[in-house]
């Protein structure tokens, strides 16, 4: 819990740490300091943000691939490798850039050439069947301050595997640093009883702040209510020695019977506060809560604990008593953002309903004030709803979510009819709708509109750019006796059980037979907001499906594509992007949203970019191995673009 259901083939089938170095080098004539990534989202509060500015506007076109390096997944893992996601943000601190593959082998490499300097494999098992399949989107570098400089383990990398092992690795060697929990390794799920052993795993990097390591979890969807805790856990960074567990559903009132409430996306973290961000998701089951009365405890909400101690300093609900996985997906960002011209230590949270909520990271009281709204009521027998649900008043939905049967969208007339019956067969009544034996029309779709890629913000000129995605869930609830006869009618749809509820559930995209989504295109979209003003500035499709499709692109011009992976801005005031089901990494001009270059890659960039400068060169490096749920290309390349030298 919780990588969303993905749309698959739509047609037809802070600052970056200074590095020391040489003195900066000249390529096309600018000069430019040595800038690290050394974090999964550029700094601890994920911004994903460079102050580099080499590559700039006017030069963007001149960029040229400058080294690949594979991973070795293709040839070690075969076949597995479809149900793969290379999803890996590396990241570069100390001299060395860090990349781990989807099966969680984890490589340092030359900044300058793509040499491999070392390579770690965890050797995780692939015969289980992981609920996410093979995932990892990073690791996590930390600097002992009290080691001595150069001493084993001085540097560390911690690795989080989807075997729900905790692995902390010399920097340096890529050695497993001993005196860490048993030989490097500590075991996350300690105790816990799973019913089958893929249904948790860990896909996100975890976080390190004050000596401590914290890690999430994902957990299996829909299963069963009495689902594993999604308890967040922390551990000594220097012994592996546990130091606290949190769990967001302790502290329900009534108790309510559920587990999960995990955190699968990314975490942030505020050193001088010693602040710890989760972004937690909805308890199990999804689609049906009759058994969890209430608010749910900490689940769907944004929580700030103390890192020393995981106590609970605060935590924002985003969605009250959630039935319809919107969980929160995406990594909190920290930023200083001057709210009519008031600045504030802010955490911004994107979600899949594609809002974006603003909120203090003091207080967790909203910076851009939140309403509580009506929303649509009538559940499934046994369901108590809430009335309303918080929507921020600023910015506007970043994503659509009504539709009626006269908006169908079809490639010819047939194709559209066929999406107007389907759309008028179903209850709707806009977002929140609950699921329903009729079959509900969820809208955006559970990995619309912002997933686990999440934003990009440029603290200079106080914009945040957010890419979503829109597409539609058909959610139909299934009387628990009847579930497995019609499990058995359709294998290839997804049907799960959610043993314990009187009711399973069946989840599809709705689209035509022709394949494509029965709502009207954008189906990817690029944002950017003024954080000043809460204005959208500009918004353009992006991506397209030709990759998915061979030459549906001209069909389909300015249809944008549903996205998987998030966008990194530089000082220069450019925006890199990968993320839509086509194989490109895209820039755009961070003012306008113009298109400015596009790098063809060799498999799916369903993964956010990063940029580093070394020994005076500005490189943008993206994973390119293509997503299992997305069914684009599959591949192992780490690629590094820059200016000819």
């Amino acid at each position: 819990m919780k990588h969303s259901i993905v749309v698959g083939a739509l047609i037809l089938g802070g600052l970056g740490l200074a590095a020391c170095g040489p003195r900066p080098a000249k390529v096309h004539g600018v000069p430019e300091a040595d800038q690290d990534w050394a974090y999964y989202g550029a700094d601890e509060g994920g911004q994903r943000f460079s102050p580099a500015h080499q590559v700039t506007p006017a030069n963007v076109g001149a960029l040229r691939l400058a080294w690949t390096s594979s991973t070795g997944d293709l040839a070690a893992h075969g076949a597995d490798v479809s149900r793969a996601a290379f999803e890996d943000t590396p990241i570069m601190a100390g001299g060395r850039l860090y990349v781990v593959s989807a099966f969680n082998a984890v490589s340092a490499l030359d900044p300058a050439t793509g040499r491999p300097l070392w390579r770690f494999d965890p050797k995780i098992k692939t015969t289980v069947q992981y609920g996410e399949g093979f995932t990892a989107r990073g690791v996590a570098y930390w600097r002992d301050p009290g080691a001595a400089p150069g001493s084993a383990c001085a540097e560390r990398i911690f690795l989080a595997t989807n075997d729900r092992r905790l692995i902390a690795l010399d920097a340096a060697t890529g050695r497993l640093c001993a005196t860490f929990g048993t030989a490097g390794q500590v075991d996350v799920a300690h105790g816990v009883v799973l019913e089958k052993p893929g249904e948790m795993q860990i896909t996100s990097p975890p976080v390190v702040a004050r000596g401590v390591v914290v890690v999430g979890s994902s957990v299996a969807d829909n299963q069963r209510v009495k689902e594993v805790s999604g308890a967040v856990r922390a551990f000594d960074a220097i012994t592996g020695a546990p130091r606290w567990t949190f769990d967001p559903l302790a502290g329900a009132n009534p108790p309510i019977v559920a587990g999960a409430a995990n955190v699968w996306a990314p975490m942030s973290t505020d050193s001088a506060r010693g602040l710890v961000f989760l972004p937690t998701t909805s308890p199990s089951p999804d689609f049906w809560g009759g058994l969890r009365k209430g608010d749910d405890g900490d689940a769907d909400s944004v929580v700030a604990l103390d890192v020393a101690t995981g106590r609970k300093v605060w935590a924002f609900k985003t969605v009250h008593h959630d039935i319809w996985d919107y969980d929160n997906p995406a990594q909190p960002t920290l930023a200083m953002v001057a709210w009519h011209g008031a600045i504030q230590p802010a955490v911004l949270q994107p979600t899949k309903q594609g809002l974006l909520f603003t909120i203090n990271r003091d207080t967790g009281k909203p910076v851009i004030p939140v309403e509580e709204r009506p929303v649509p009521q009538g559940a499934a027998p046994g369901e108590t709803l809430s009335p309303t649900q918080p929507f921020p008043t600023a910015p506007e939905p970043l994503a659509p979510s009504t539709i009626r049967p006269e908006d169908a969208y079809g490639f010819t007339p047939w194709d559209r009819a066929q999406c107007r019956r389907k759309i008028a067969a179903a209850r709707h009544e806009g977002l929140f709708t609950p699921p329903s034996t009729q079959g509900t029309i969820e809208y955006p779709f559970t990995g619309g509109g912002s997933n686990w890629g999440g934003l990009a913000f440029d603290p200079i000129r106080q914009i945040a750019y957010v890419n979503t995605s829109s597409a539609m869930h058909l959610i139909t609830l299934i009387p628990a006796e009847k579930v497995k006869a019609a499990k058995a009618a359709e294998p290839g749809v997804e049907i799960s059980p959610n043993a314990g509820a009187p009711f399973g559930m069946r989840r599809e995209v709705l689209r035509s037979r022709l394949g494509l989504p029965c709502n009207a295109p954008p189906w990817g979209v690029l944002h950017a907001i003024d954080m000043r003003t809460g204005r959208v500035l500009w918004q353009v499709p992006f991506g397209t499906t030709g990759d998915l499709a061979p030459g549906s692109q001209l069909i389909l011009r300015g249809s944008g594509a549903p996205n998987f992976g998030g966008p990194m801005v530089t000082g220069s005031g450019l925006l890199f992007i990968g993320a839509a089901v086509d194989n490109y990494l895209r820039a755009y001009d961070g003012a306008t949203g113009r298109e400015l270059w596009r790098g063809r890659l060799p498999a799916g960039g369903q993964a956010t970019p990063m940029t580093y400068v070394w020994k005076g060169r500005q490189y943008v490096v993206i994973a390119a191995g293509g997503h299992a749920k997305s069914n684009t290309t599959r591949g192992d390349q780490v690629l590094a673009f820059a200016l000819p030298s």
